[in-house]
């Protein structure tokens, strides 16, 4: 087709530059030439119309080759995807794999560090409540003794100025004051040990808020980092803050008021308001 297409091209280029007839619309062309090309355009004819008729009779053939080839190469892009999404299955499942055993590890941990902690902050408890003890012992026994020994001092001027006529009036004004200043001081050193143990407890009491707390904020960012495997939380999981007698949290928040400190009752240590 190719040889068909040049030598039309030669044969309008040389019309093209032919010398015109004056006073006409008619040119003179080489004849020779001309003849040439119109044999090379005849002899070029047969062969291309050949050709096509050759893709003419054979077009069935040819279709069903691309049809056999495209088939192929479907069945071949299909086993090619499906040999990747058994490969991507089975990196899915071991990813998976890895990070459930990576969460119970992490579950485990963070149950391990929480027990830690409890058992820590119920230690330290423990020893402030019997500091707390030990001092307000000491300071009632102080106060009692401060009292007593007031109120004996108080008596034994008392005796020594009852025998005074002129001072009796000043002996009891004087005994009445010092026993009302031992009072004011045995009341004084009451409220000190009553404040001091509050104090003790109060401190105790934020002490386990604050421990109850980093744990709540450790479980939740726990459940947050735990979620890989796409599922919710499942049966028996526990959620923040919960805590039971088997080693589980509550969602109870712990206050002031749960601890009742108003149920506190100082004992009685013998004193005479």
């Amino acid at each position: 087709m190719y040889r068909v297409f040049e030598n039309l091209d030669e044969l309008q280029q040389t019309v093209q530059q032919a010398y015109g007839v004056p006073m006409t619309a008619n040119c003179m062309v080489p004849r020779n030439e001309f003849l040439a090309l119109l044999d090379d355009l005849r002899d070029a004819l047969p062969v291309e119309i050949d050709d096509a008729q050759d893709v003419l009779d054979n077009k069935d053939q040819i279709i069903e080759e691309a049809h056999d080839h495209a088939n192929g190469l479907v069945e071949r892009a299909e086993g090619d995807a499906q040999e990747l999404l058994e490969r991507a299955r089975h990196d899915a499942d071991v990813m998976l794999g890895d990070a459930e055993n990576r969460a119970h590890a992490m579950v485990a941990k963070a149950k391990e560090e929480a027990d830690r902690v409890m058992h820590n902050a119920q230690r330290d408890a423990q020893d402030m409540v019997n500091r707390a003890s030990a001092e307000a012992e000491r300071l009632v026994s102080s106060g009692n003794e401060s009292y007593q020994r007031s109120v004996d001092e108080g008596l034994a001027e008392q005796h020594r100025l009852v025998s005074e006529a002129e001072v009796v009036r000043r002996a009891n004004e004087e005994a009445h004051r010092i026993v009302s200043s031992a009072h004011a001081d045995s009341n004084r050193l009451r409220g000190e040990c009553d404040t001091f143990v509050d104090q003790k407890l109060s401190e105790f009491e934020d002490l386990l808020s604050s421990a109850l707390r980093t744990v709540s904020k450790d479980r939740a960012a726990l459940r947050r980092g735990a979620g890989v495997s796409g599922r919710g939380m499942q049966e028996g999981e526990y959620s923040s803050g919960e805590y039971s007698g088997t080693g589980e949290y509550s969602s109870k928040e712990y206050s002031s008021s749960d601890y009742k400190r108003d149920e506190y009752e100082t004992e009685d240590y013998g004193y005479d308001s």
